[in-house]
């Protein structure tokens, strides 16, 4: 097999049974966040400050892992990562079962369970990516289904085990469950020549220059180079921008990208912790009524990741825009369930939630891997995960202050809302010129083909 055969994405073949791995990971581990409001209900009823902090310093550790993934990725194979973010969650949740005091489940939840988390996620995400690369957004979606299933019934079995066997139990259960991600994790069989393609596209394109200038340097010519001083911090410095990609930062775009997306995913995460509250003591539901109203957010989302790939894909619709509209959507839902305590309104904007929840959680690392060379993909999802963990322990937790000292759940949905308006009057704008400039550059390349053509046809014709 030559190497240019070896080195094309296969778009498929093993890549679907990775997809399939993936999901079984995502369904036992991403799936165990959905749960936490209902796991602490009873421990932080009156205290959304302190369950706030609980977790918004489970997100910190999780995206803040961003500072290793980078260089664990490029070192380590994909599934290795994978694997030790598995063991970390379920090390974690075991040690969350033993908690007497909030600091215990700060150790376990917040930073075991957290930087268990945030090794999955990149690590899985670059699994796939080197498998696919038409079908790439439906390969996401099947997998990030398999978190969508696991939030459906992960609502149930929490509330099986706390009225049956008790919060330790509970804990030990999801703590087994999450074990079951190693067996997803054995067939993240790597693409082992995809960065080897990487690097031969490099080389040619180095060789290109080098051609290039050697054309126009005819006259050979001594140049005396001036002796390089480097220290050792400037070593170290020039190898951890390189490790990290921290170039990336230049790019004015690049940071609206990823800070937009911290807002996002800081409200969607104090979202998942406050609905069941909201749901209790302002619509005024019982535990069975709650459990279902998270299934039906669950379900949706669910359904909408396997469905929405398809559709975007087939309209070639970018990867940016669909998270777009998935922020507007989550803020549509957010000012209506506000207004309400009705059970069809509420289950209505439950389904509208669970849908612009997929758009932003399938998009959110494509939209990175569209702005970034393949080269910069790892450095750029650290990058934007770090960026989440700054954004959640300082917004995420004026969320939690804000229903603390309103002492509303209204009030807290409002300032979700706020957060998704603010990226949506950011971005608008920014997509729209881009997308303008896009079309004047294709426009104008058409009419420069047009004229070409035409020149071409009179020298024949003089001919």
């Amino acid at each position: 097999m030559d190497i240019a055969a070896r080195n094309v994405v296969p778009d498929g073949g093993w890549g679907w049974v990775v997809v399939a791995a993936v999901a079984l990971i995502n369904m036992t581990n991403q799936s165990i966040l959905s749960v936490f409001g209902q796991l602490f209900a009873g421990r932080f009823e009156d205290d959304t400050f302190t369950a706030a902090l609980i977790t918004n310093l489970n997100s910190l550790a999780l995206n803040f892992s961003g500072l290793l993934i980078g260089p664990a990725i490029k070192s380590f194979k994909p599934r290795n990562v994978a694997a030790t973010g598995c063991v970390l969650v379920s090390f974690g949740l075991a040690l969350c079962s033993f908690a007497t005091q909030s600091w215990h489940l700060i150790v376990g939840y917040s930073c075991f369970v957290g930087l268990g988390l945030g090794l999955i996620s990149p690590s899985t995400f670059m699994a796939i990516n080197s498998y696919f690369s038409s079908k790439r957004g439906r390969a996401v979606g099947v997998s990030l289904a398999g978190a969508g299933l696991g939030q459906v019934f992960m609502p149930h079995v929490v509330r099986y085990f706390l009225h049956t066997h008790g919060f330790r139990a509970a804990l030990l259960a999801l703590a087994g469950i999450s074990l079951l991600g190693l067996i997803g994790a054995v067939f993240l069989k790597p693409l082992h020549n995809n960065r080897k393609h990487l690097q031969l596209l490099a080389d040619k394109e180095h060789k290109q220059q080098s051609s290039g200038l050697q054309a126009i340097i005819v006259q050979p010519r001594v140049v005396t180079a001036a002796p390089k001083t480097e220290t050792l911090c400037s070593r170290m410095g020039h190898r951890i921008v390189q490790a990290m990609d921290l170039e990336l930062l230049k790019d004015i775009v690049f940071w609206s990208i990823i800070v937009g997306m911290a807002l996002v995913y800081t409200a969607t995460i104090n979202f998942t912790m406050v609905y069941p509250a909201f749901l209790k003591n302002t619509a005024g539901f019982d535990s069975k009524l709650i459990a279902s109203c998270m299934s039906v957010v669950a379900g949706a989302d669910i359904v909408f990741r396997l469905l929405l790939p398809c559709l975007t894909d087939r309209l070639r619709i970018p990867y940016r825009v669909v998270f777009l509209l998935g922020t507007v959507g989550m803020l549509a839902a957010r000012v209506q369930l506000a207004e309400t305590t009705s059970l069809p309104v509420i289950i209505a904007m439950s389904v509208l939630t669970g849908l612009a929840k997929s758009a932003t959680v399938i998009n959110n690392n494509l939209t990175i891997s569209a702005h970034c060379r393949a080269e910069k993909l790892a450095g750029g999802l650290g990058l934007s995960m770090i960026t989440k963990g700054v954004v959640v322990i300082t917004v995420g937790q004026l969320l939690g202050w804000i229903r603390d000292f309103s002492n509303s759940y209204v009030s807290c949905l409002y300032a979700q809302t706020a957060l998704l308006l603010l990226v949506a009057l950011v971005w608008t704008p920014e997509i729209y010129y881009r997308f303008r400039r896009q079309q004047k550059h294709l426009r104008n390349s058409m009419e420069t083909t047009y004229v070409t053509h035409e020149q071409l046809e009179k020298l024949n014709t003089r001919a």
